[in-house]
């Protein structure tokens, strides 16, 4: 594709490849007006100044500016961002042409296209507390624009609170005569996900697990029987239920060693 050359899905979305700063600018202010998403590929520095201040060297990084505010710096690895801002934070892009501007060996400083530009800037301000993120792109590879809505909310299933649902709203999916009497109940070692009674009327605790897991779910189940048994009468009889899809082998021989029990168990009934 020729440098710089916009395309366009529709309307609604423009994308420039290896597009000159100038050029770049112009298309990032655009998006921001347009309170669009906006995504930076190139090759930049970073620093930031607020309630501390860093500084990251040149490299290849995917900046992205949303219309609220939020702003995200990201690398080739991992799921986090390195650097970003939060919601709120006003945007601003700018040509630097300040003189001494970092450039890097690779960078084609003949182009014609950055002849009159030394840097792109974005930066993302916030007032309260005063931050500000300030990105400098010595070279941009790509400039994407996206308008678009998207009035869903993230709806979570699979959750440690469906599985605690499903139990209460069919005991029997633990076993046979259990009855749930409370849920969170606070003992010395912590909250127990549900504490109820079984059909010979001895006390359960029952520990959720929304996935597979291993000896350190077993030790904290053991911890909540453990503080039962001293807050509850001298004899009292606590058995101790840990419920998940699956348990590891050694998890499973914890178990037995401390006399627990194990119900599988998925979150929902899918």
């Amino acid at each position: 594709m020729t440098s710089g050359t916009p395309t366009a899905a529709s309307a609604q979305a423009v994308t420039l490849e290896q597009p000159g700063l100038e050029d770049a600018c112009e298309a990032i202010a655009d998006g921001i007006e347009r309170e669009a998403l906006v995504t930076v590929f190139g090759r930049c520095t970073v620093d930031y100044e607020g309630r501390a201040s860093s500084t990251i060297e040149a490299g290849d990084r995917h900046v992205m500016l949303k219309p609220d505010g939020a702003a995200l710096v990201h690398t080739d690895e991992g799921q986090q961002p390195v650097n970003w801002q939060p919601p709120g934070c006003e945007h601003e892009v700018y040509c630097d042409r300040a003189k001494g501007s970092e450039t890097d060996d690779d960078t084609d400083v003949d182009s014609d296209r950055d002849a009159n530009a030394d840097a792109l800037v974005l930066e993302s301000v916030r007032s309260t507390p005063e931050e500000r993120l300030r990105v400098r792109f010595q070279r941009v590879l790509q400039v994407s624009t996206f308008s678009g809505t998207d009035e869903n909310e993230l709806t979570l299933s699979g959750t440690e609170e469906d599985l605690r649902q499903r139990i209460l709203e069919e005991p029997a999916l633990l076993e046979a005569g259990f009855t749930p009497l409370a849920t969170e109940r606070e003992t010395s070692a912590g909250a127990v996900d549900i504490y109820g009674t079984d059909a010979a009327n001895r006390t359960v605790v029952v520990e959720l697990k929304r996935r597979r897991v291993g000896p350190d779910a077993v030790s904290q189940l053991r911890r909540y029987v453990d503080a039962l048994e001293r807050d509850l009468h001298a004899d009292a009889d606590v058995r101790g239920i840990l419920v998940a899809p699956s348990v590891t082998g050694r998890a499973d021989r914890l178990l037995v060693d401390h006399g627990l029990e194990f119900v599988s168990l998925e979150p929902t009934g899918e």
